[in-house]
C-alpha cells in the first residue's frame, strides 16, 4: 500500500488572531494534488480534523469539498477524531460515507475493525478518553497508556486471525516526543503518556496529535501539523509523510507542504530591530518580537509594524529592569486599581497606549464594581453571621 500519512489539520484555527483558514485551504489543494500525482492508495488523518467541537458553517464547507476531491483521485481516505473534535459530529454519516471510499472511526467501539486496502490493514484507533473508553475497552486502568493498551489488544487479535501487513493509526502522546505551544494538553500529571512499546507489533504507526515532525520509533511517526500555529514552530519544515509498504520496512519520503508566510523570532533594542540589514528576512515573515530596551518604548508595536508589519505578538524582556525582577506583590504595592488595569490593557495590546476615552470607561467600571460590592454587603452577602466570611 502506497499512503499519505497527515494529521493535525485543525480547520478553523487562528493564529495569535489572524485566520488559518485560506493557509488551511491551500495546503488542502496541496494534498490532493499529490494524491492523484503519486497515485496513492489511501490517505490517512490521523485526528484533530477541526480545531473546536462545533466548527463554522465556512470550515465545514472546506473540509466537504476537500473530501470530496480526494476522494476523486481514486485514493481512500481514512479518518480518525482527535481531540480536538466532536466524535458525534465528525461521526455522522458514517457507516454511509465508507460506501464511497471515505472511512470515519470516532468511537472506541470501532476500534479493532480494520479498513484493508490491497493487502495491507489500517486500523483507526480515534482519541480515547480514558473515562468514557476504559469501559468500553475493558482496560485495566483508566489511564491513556491503559485504554491504548487495551485498543491495541483489539487490533493485535483481529490482525492475528487475518494476517498481512498492518498500519494502525493513533492520536495520543507518546513518551519521550517533544511537543510544541499549539497543542491541547491531553495529560495531567504524565498521565496521558504512552510508551512508544505499545505500537510494536504493526509495521507503521501513524500518529497525530504533536505538531513537530518526529520519529519516536523506527516505524512510529509523528507527521506533524501541516500548518503552523504557534512560534514555538518557527524553523519547522511543514510536511506530509508519503510512506510505501511494499518492501520489508516501511519507505518514507517527506513532501514538502506549502507556507502561507514564515515564522520569525525577533529579540534586540528597537533601534537593533529597525536597523539592522541581517532582519531584512523577517520583513514579509509573522513575527513575534521581544524588546530588550531598558525602558519600555512607546507605541512600541507602530515602531516594530513599520519594519515587520506582519509582526503578530509583541514581548518586553529587560535584563536591567528591577521592575521585572520583583515579585507580583512588590510590583503591585502602592498603585491605584486603574493604573493596573491600564497596564494590563497595554501589555495584552502588545504596547498599545491606553487612550483617554479608554481610562475614562476603566475608571467607570471600576466605580461601578465597588458600589456593587457594597451594595451586595449592606444587603447580607455575609450570610453565615461571621464577620469577613467568603
Amino acid at each position: 500500500m502506497r499512503f499519505l500519512h497527515t494529521s493535525d489539520w485543525h480547520l478553523g484555527r487562528s493564529f495569535h488572531g489572524v485566520g488559518l483558514l485560506g493557509a488551511q485551504e491551500r495546503y488542502l489543494d496541496h494534498l490532493v494534488e499529490v494524491a492523484r500525482e503519486e497515485h496513492i492508495d489511501a490517505v490517512l488523518v490521523s485526528g484533530d480534523v477541526y480545531d473546536r467541537a462545533l466548527p463554522s458553517p465556512d470550515t465545514v464547507a472546506l473540509l466537504d469539498d476537500a473530501l470530496v476531491r480526494l476522494l476523486d483521485t481514486g485514493a481512500q481516505v481514512i479518518v480518525s477524531s482527535g481531540n480536538h473534535d466532536s466524535a458525534t459530529r465528525l461521526g455522522f454519516a458514517s457507516r454511509l460515507l465508507e460506501r464511497s471510499g471515505l472511512h470515519i472511526r470516532t468511537s472506541a467501539g470501532s476500534v479493532g475493525t480494520p479498513v484493508t486496502v490491497g493487502d495491507t490493514h489500517v486500523y483507526p484507533i480515534p482519541y480515547l478518553e480514558p473515562a468514557l473508553a476504559a469501559p468500553v475497552l475493558k482496560a485495566d486502568e483508566r489511564t491513556h497508556a491503559g485504554v491504548l493498551r487495551a485498543a491495541m489488544s483489539r487490533v493485535r487479535a483481529d490482525l492475528g486471525r487475518r494476517g498481512g501487513r498492518s498500519v494502525v493509526m493513533a492520536h495520543s502522546f507518546v513518551t519521550g516526543a517533544t511537543t510544541s505551544d499549539s497543542e491541547r494538553d491531553i495529560s495531567v500529571g504524565g498521565m496521558g503518556a504512552v510508551p512508544v512499546n505499545v505500537f510494536d507489533s504493526v509495521d507503521y504507526a501513524a500518529l497525530g496529535h504533536l505538531h513537530r515532525p518526529q520519529q519516536p520509533a523506527e516505524h512510529v511517526r509523528y507527521c506533524g501539523s501541516p500548518v503552523a500555529m504557534s512560534f514555538s514552530e518557527a524553523g519547522h519544515t511543514k510536511s506530509t509523510l508519503l510512506v510505501d509498504l511494499a518492501g520489508a520496512a516501511p519507505a518514507y519520503d517527506e513532501v514538502v507542504a506549502p507556507t502561507e508566510r514564515p515564522l520569525a523570532r525577533l529579540r534586540g533594542t528597537l533601534e537593533q530591530l529597525l536597523r539592522d540589514p541581517s532582519y531584512a528576512e523577517a520583513e514579509n515573515a509573522w513575527c513575534q518580537v521581544t524588546l530588550t530596551d531598558e525602558r519600555r518604548p512607546r507605541a512600541a508595536m507602530d515602531a516594530v509594524r513599520s519594519r515587520f508589519p506582519h509582526t503578530l505578538q509583541l514581548l518586553f524582556d529587560s535584563p536591567a529592569d528591577a521592575f521585572a525582577q520583583r515579585s507580583y506583590a512588590r510590583r503591585v504595592q502602592g498603585r491605584a486599581d486603574l493604573d493596573l488595569c491600564c497596564d494590563f490593557l497595554e501589555h495584552v495590546r502588545g504596547g498599545v497606549d491606553t487612550s483617554v476615552d479608554e481610562r475614562e470607561l476603566l475608571r467607570d467600571a471600576l466605580g461601578a464594581a465597588a458600589s456593587a460590592r457594597h451594595e451586595h454587603d449592606d444587603e447580607g452577602g455575609l450570610t453565615d453571621g461571621r464577620s469577613g466570611a467568603a
